[in-house]
């Protein structure tokens, strides 16, 4: 199973996962966050990061989800990267957290990846309109 990592400003992931318990009733085991508060130093959390992608790697790869490229957390990120390894995507939302997280076990790091670009951008809908593919409390590793 792919290990999802949140590398976030604040508490933000913290939230986010706090969500993902309140939807779907528990935090997975292959979901933690790195949380870096204004005052953090980023070498530390880079070293911090590097044990939980340790942890969470249990061979699939684990994807990074942050807040805003370019801060922070961001940059932080981008030094966790290895391609094939450990990937990344900006812009982390409560849709595209529960694409990446009820990703099935089978599926690879390309592919949960994928979801969350997906998860992420097909929710952003104007509530006026029909939102299309954006049912992501009832979404299964099978979709």
């Amino acid at each position: 199973m792919v290990g999802i990592l949140l590398v976030t400003h604040n508490g933000l992931g913290d939230s986010l996962a706090d969500c993902v318990r309140h939807v779907l009733g528990a935090v997975p085991a292959h979901l933690m966050v790195l949380s870096v508060l204004a005052d953090d130093d980023p070498g530390k959390k880079e070293a911090e990061g590097r044990a939980l992608i340790a942890g969470l790697d249990t061979g699939s790869g684990v994807l990074i989800l942050c807040d805003v490229f370019g801060a922070t957390p961001g940059n932080i990120a981008l030094r966790l990267l290895e391609k094939g390894r450990v990937e990344g995507v900006a812009g982390v939302n409560l849709p595209m957290l529960l694409r990446a997280v009820t990703c099935g076990r089978e599926k690879g790091l390309a592919e949960a990846r994928q979801r969350a670009l997906d998860g992420g951008r097909d929710c952003i809908v104007f509530m006026d309109q029909e939102a299309k593919g954006c049912d992501v409390a009832t979404r299964r590793a099978d979709h």
